[in-house]
């Protein structure tokens, strides 16, 4: 079976994640996109028949640059309110310097503010229907997916994917990120699911495979952890060069030495200094084909969409976003 009539889904390249719009009397937008990605978030949305003044909610399913990095914009234009993990949603109100992940992944994100918290079993209200809000941590603290049971449809955020799994940061969690992401995979085991859609990647025609073979891949990597960093740091450092976008050679370690993920995946699962991680890394990212260099520069392998100049307009630390409300946002 397909997406239902009541939900409109579209696949999109990186950096920004899938579009996902739930519509019944109400309308709610899963997700931003990237902040690079603003333009191509509306125009998918106005292709669908869907202004931004059509949309009563936008609900993120975790804090990542690539899910939320288009909630200001939609906040801010348009003043759609904003719903997202409490557990998260919290450190962004706050302004921590740790919110989003946004310094430790080095992944820039543009100040916003969460109107309406959510928990597990909380719904969302589309009118004619309500869909049942899952906290799935493992990919991120607060992750959420949503499920309807009417047509047993799941929106998976980043829980699973058809094809992969998500990152999984074992140099902060260690074997205990990984066993909460397996378990909150089989949880998703004992729901009917006939058809679902991630984050990332094509929809999952047959869920329970998907989940099946995230089950496997998760155990293999709780046998060797360090298979799970590998993913990790290629996941991450290939998501940067999307944006920068390309790293050259000459400022390649500069630039890994700067990064604190990139200080804890060495010392903490690799047991090395940083300074001895960066050709390791460099040298995994080509045979992996994860990135290729050219003319001295090296760049992400999976297709995206190259970010505009000068696509990062607003404040991007959290340590620096203004205090206050959403007026302030």
């Amino acid at each position: 079976m397909g997406p239902p009539p009541w939900l409109h889904w579209i696949e999109r390249r990186l950096p920004s994640a899938n579009l996902v719009v739930l519509r019944g009397r109400r309308c709610v937008l899963i997700d931003t996109g990237c902040s690079s990605d603003v333009d191509d978030t509306l125009g998918h949305l106005r292709t669908a028949g869907i202004e931004p003044a059509d949309i009563d909610l936008v609900v993120n399913s975790h804090h990542h640059s690539d899910h939320v990095g288009g909630t200001r914009f939609f906040q801010s234009q348009f003043g759609l309110p904003i719903a997202a993990s409490a557990i998260e949603a919290d450190a962004i109100n706050r302004r921590d310097p740790d919110a989003c992940d946004a310094v430790y992944l080095d992944q820039p994100i543009e100040p916003y503010w969460v109107d309406e918290l959510l928990h597990h079993d909380d719904t969302i209200d589309l009118g004619d229907r309500a869909l049942r809000v899952l906290h799935l941590p493992g990919h991120s603290p607060g992750n959420l997916a949503f499920y309807d049971p009417m047509d047993e449809v799941l929106v998976a955020g980043d829980v699973v994917h058809a094809t992969d799994v998500a990152w999984v940061d074992v140099a902060r969690g260690g074997r205990q990120a990984l066993e909460t992401a397996r378990a909150s995979v089989e949880r998703l085991c004992t729901l009917p699911v006939r058809w679902a859609c991630s984050g990332h990647g094509p929809p999952m025609d047959e869920p329970a495979k998907a989940f099946d073979a995230a089950i496997r891949r998760y155990d293999q990597w709780l046998g060797d952890v360090k298979r799970a960093a590998w993913h990790g740091c290629k996941r991450i450092l290939a998501f940067r060069l999307m944006l920068l976008p390309g790293l050259p050679r000459a400022q390649a370690a500069e630039y890994l030495l700067d990064c604190p993920w990139f200080a804890a995946y060495s010392q903490e699962v690799f047991g090395v200094a940083p300074q001895e991680f960066v050709a390791p890394l460099l040298e995994e990212m080509v045979r992996s084909k994860a990135a290729y260099w050219e003319n001295d520069r090296l760049y992400a392998t999976t297709p995206f969409r190259k970010p505009a100049d000068g696509w990062m307009r607003g404040i991007p630390w959290p340590a620096d976003w203004p205090a206050g409300g959403r007026t302030s946002a």
